[in-house]
């Protein structure tokens, strides 16, 4: 909030302008360089906005310097421990954590509207066979405004919830259908009997001859991968989500560009580049030699899913992310899966090295989430994905505070423009 004590002061040229201040519930002091242009004719320069604050929010903060990551206050480790996910989409959406009426009410609707529009069958027909699930989901997602006239609107609260709900209920339902239409089987129906996580993991492994028996252990994890990426503050996504909804576009156009930019390997595709490295790396006896690559500069390789870019000392959803793949290996074992004894030894090797240990380069939730995925039977194309279905709640939480929000306006960057200054037509036949 604006902090009447506080100034800062901006000299350039014959000028010297006297900027307002504010000041965050928790993180640094923010320039409010709202009027800079108008007053000094000015503008900032900072590719990939790595320190300009785009909005304010009061959903998610991250403090990476101290490994912290609060969701509406609530530690994340906290929630991941005691809570579950459909509680934590309850807390994100709405600022508090539910009571008992309230949480039983919240999720029978979500349970509710798991099943899709049956024609939007046809539509997955539409694609190739090999399409990536990704591309699926991108154009399902997009493509749901076709189906569901009756929650576009983003100026009517109730059209606004129901579009909310539909999307955290039927995301399970169109991640492990674009799964199976990718392999070749048959669409398994959402039962609301199961519980959120698994019913995403029945929907993608049973068949219509032999029905999947959800093992808890398996629920609890993937619950948990949920619970851990259902949002993290202004990232390139969730930016994209917002960007997209400052124009007035309907929900489902908006989360379909957040999925789209999730897709870009720098940011959803950690995981599955992390499980790419395990496999080149092959058998535990040739770890050594990749920890010495990482150390040498003058080679490109680097150890995927160790350090983090925001968080310079731990992630702090590792710590319960590296429980459930404890547990996960144990439950279905490492012996017969090289790529898992790999990932057991480096996980060590790295931890006991003093090289990581002094950059803080420790196991993050990426070198976790994709142990678990791989163990449970998930091909790396579905890794994506499914990190797209946890983030969808994180997306509509930031796209309903930005639309209520009454000083929203369309998003519209600057630039520092270095092409040919104005410059005369010259015909073709003097050219």
């Amino acid at each position: 909030m604006a902090d009447d004590k506080k100034t800062a002061k901006l000299s350039f040229g014959d000028k010297e302008l006297e900027l307002p201040m504010m000041s965050p519930t928790a993180g640094p002091d923010v320039i409010d360089i709202r009027k800079l242009y108008a007053q000094g004719d000015v503008f900032t320069y900072d590719p990939g906005f790595t320190s300009t604050a785009a909005t304010d929010s009061s959903i998610t903060f991250i403090d990476g310097d101290k490994g912290e990551l609060l969701h509406r206050g609530y530690p994340i480790d906290q929630l991941a421990e005691k809570s579950h996910f459909l509680e934590v989409c309850y807390l994100l959406l709405y600022g508090e954590l539910p009571s008992a009426t309230e949480l039983e009410d919240f999720e029978s609707r979500v349970t509710n509207h798991t099943m899709l529009h049956e024609q939007m069958v046809y539509f997955y027909r539409g694609f190739r066979r090999d399409a990536h699930p990704m591309a699926i989901m991108t154009g399902v997602v997009g493509a749901m405004s076709a189906f569901y006239h009756d929650s576009t609107d983003i100026n009517d609260p109730w059209q606004r919830e129901v579009a909310s709900i539909r999307l955290i209920a039927k995301m399970p339902t169109i991640a492990a259908w674009a799964y199976k239409f990718s392999i070749g089987q048959p669409f398994i129906y959402p039962r609301n009997d199961l519980d959120y996580a698994s019913n995403f993991l029945r929907m993608c492994f049973a068949v219509p001859a032999e029905d999947y028996e959800v093992n808890p252990i398996l629920s609890r994890a993937m619950d948990r991968i949920f619970t851990l990426h259902a949002d993290h503050e202004q990232n390139a996504s969730t930016s994209t989500v917002r960007l997209a909804s400052s124009s007035g576009a309907n929900p489902f156009a908006c989360i379909a560009a957040g999925i789209a930019c999730l897709w870009g390997p720098a940011h959803g595709g950690a995981n599955q580049a992390c499980l790419e490295m395990l496999r080149e790396i092959g058998t535990p006896d040739r770890i050594p030699e990749f920890i010495a690559r990482a150390k040498d500069k003058d080679d490109p390789f680097r150890l995927m899913g160790f350090g983090h870019r925001v968080y310079k000392n731990f992630d702090p959803r590792a710590r319960v992310m590296k429980q459930s793949a404890d547990e996960v290996l144990d439950l279905l074992g490492v012996e017969n899966n090289p790529t898992l004894q790999v990932a057991k030894v480096l996980e060590q090797a790295a931890i006991d090295d003093p090289y990581f240990a002094e950059r803080k380069l420790y196991p993050n939730v990426d070198f976790y989430s994709g142990i678990i995925l791989d163990a449970m039977g998930f091909p790396t194309s579905m890794f994506t994905p499914i990190f797209a279905l946890a983030r969808t709640v994180g997306w509509i939480s930031q796209w309903k505070e930005m639309i209520e929000d009454p000083a929203m306006k369309i998003g519209r960057p600057r630039q520092l423009y270095t092409g040919a200054p104005m410059r005369d037509y010259v015909d073709v036949e003097n050219r």
